[in-house]
């Protein structure tokens, strides 16, 4: 993959992240605290959070090409290392101070990243679907 290609990724993941993560706190506050709003200060924090999870998918550019399962290894890797990072700067910056609150933002980083995960692979799906069928093409024309 070429660099384009990695930034193009990373500021989808970025998008979705964000996008994720607004919605599932938007549904939410619309149960259990129905007169809360978001300040600005929130809405930045939660942008320079999804900024470093997208950056972290740098772990997951590999330059060649590796098996199934050694790539499957190095998601669960970028997960883990996601969750380790993520929630060491929430502790530091005294987002979160009990364990039922890491417990919280451990399952919600993991939400976020499933949604991530299969949002990136339905993709990857359909572009392969489209080279597929150009390749078919182009053996059925020679």
């Amino acid at each position: 993959m070429k660099y384009f290609g990695l930034i193009k990724e990373m500021i989808r993941d970025f998008l979705i992240i964000f996008a994720s993560i607004m919605i599932i706190i938007a549904i939410l506050r619309q149960i259990y605290a129905p007169d809360s709003s978001f300040e600005l200060n929130t809405i930045f924090t939660i942008l320079a959070f999804s900024f470093l999870g997208a950056l972290t998918g740098i772990i997951l550019y590999i330059p060649h090409s590796i098996s199934e399962n050694k790539m499957r290894l190095w998601v669960v890797f970028h997960f883990l290392f996601l969750e380790a990072v993520l929630i060491s700067l929430a502790v530091i910056l005294n987002f979160v101070y009990t364990t039922s609150g890491i417990l919280l933002l451990a399952l919600q980083i993991a939400v976020v990243y499933a949604i991530v995960r299969l949002l990136a692979y339905k993709s990857d799906k359909k572009e392969a679907q489209m080279i597929n069928e150009r390749l078919k093409t182009f053996k059925n024309e020679n």
